[in-house]
């Protein structure tokens, strides 16, 4: 589809200097620019990229004054990152925007779907499932049995929701997601073997959860595994059963809580964070990187190590174990001063 410099500066209340008819019909980079292509100077350092650029047009600050003549049409607008990501998100919508039932979907008569939805070929739609408006289904999708789906909500291809699972409003799941799989429960045995415990609860996703591809959410052993509203998590994290993850909590991948603990609300959680079962993580916490926690903490505090403590703590521990081959030889050159 293509637009002209003028409709993209109506469209982000932007003034347009060059060419107002000039056409684009594809975003780009503005070191790889190429005609018919869109792009964006936000940063000073790619300064240079503005008269060598070979887009049609920029999208550059209000004041933002060429030191040199420049080809592209330049739509100027207060600021120019917040333009590229409002045309960022149009073009993604304008891409999602699919409708429709396809024939090769199968879903069961005693399920219910609002207005617009979308499901594509080879999705299953099991039986008692309540789907809301605008909810898009995309190919090789799997929704167990009295599932419920909220409004405006997406599962990409390949998504896979176990029965009696609850997913929100606005919600995105990405490819590969598993909701309500078995949580890792198993007694065992006198023999050295193990006994299944039978996992009967649900996972319940509030409004506005994000989960990143090949995430998976547990069901609960009795009750459920609930991440609540706002959060987001990246591809490759685990939440095992029963456990609790706070609203706007984000998680980035290889993370993983074990069952049981219970996440607050506004966490960063980076990658590859471990997180022990039967504990519980305050408000507004941060964890570092690669850290694992072994035990409960209160709100507001910086997690850093393996196991994790305060982070200005273990900064200092680390200096000191940096320099303990020195100290150890300082220890035995007094301990030969002591004998002398």
């Amino acid at each position: 589809m293509k637009f002209t410099a003028q409709q993209i500066a109506a469209m982000l209340g932007g003034t347009v200097e060059g060419d107002a008819n000039c056409e684009v019909w594809k975003l780009c980079k503005i070191e790889e620019g190429e005609p018919g292509g869109l792009s964006f100077l936000a940063n000073p350092k790619y300064t240079p990229y503005v008269y060598q650029t070979k887009a049609s047009a920029l999208i550059v600050a209000k004041d933002f004054a060429p030191e040199q003549p420049v080809e592209a049409t330049l739509i100027r607008v207060e600021n120019p990152y917040l333009g590229i990501a409002t045309l960022l998100k149009a073009y993604n919508e304008m891409q999602l925007n699919k409708k429709g039932i396809s024939d090769q979907a199968f879903i069961s008569e005693s399920a219910t779907l609002g207005e617009d939805c979308y499901v594509g070929a080879f999705a299953f739609i099991g039986e008692n499932v309540k789907i809301g408006k605008n909810v898009k289904i995309y190919p090789q999708v799997y929704v167990g049995d009295n599932s419920v789906i909220g409004d405006n909500t997406t599962l990409f291809s390949g998504v896979k929701v176990y029965c009696n699972s609850m997913i929100g409003n606005r919600c995105i799941l990405h490819s590969g997601v598993v909701i309500g799989a078995d949580g890792f429960g198993f007694a065992p045995k006198e023999d050295g073997s193990y006994d299944k415990i039978d996992q009967i609860g649900n996972v319940i996703l509030e409004d506005d959860v994000e989960i990143g591809a090949n995430t998976c959410v547990d069901r609960a052993t009795m009750g459920s595994t609930i991440v609540h509203k706002g959060t987001k998590l990246d591809n490759l994290c685990q939440i095992a059963h029963n456990v609790q993850i706070g609203s706007n909590t984000v998680m980035a991948a290889q993370s993983a809580v074990a069952g049981s603990s219970k996440v607050g609300r506004n966490c960063i959680i980076a990658g590859q964070v471990g997180i022990v079962g039967h504990i519980e993580i305050g408000n507004q916490v941060t964890i570092a990187a690669q850290s694992g926690i072994t035990r409960s903490f209160k709100d507001g505090v910086t997690l850093l190590g393996t196991p994790a403590m305060d982070a200005r703590q273990q900064k200092r521990n680390y200096i000191y174990t940096r320099n303990i081959e020195d100290l150890v030889k300082r220890i035995e050159a007094l301990e030969k001063e002591l004998k002398k």
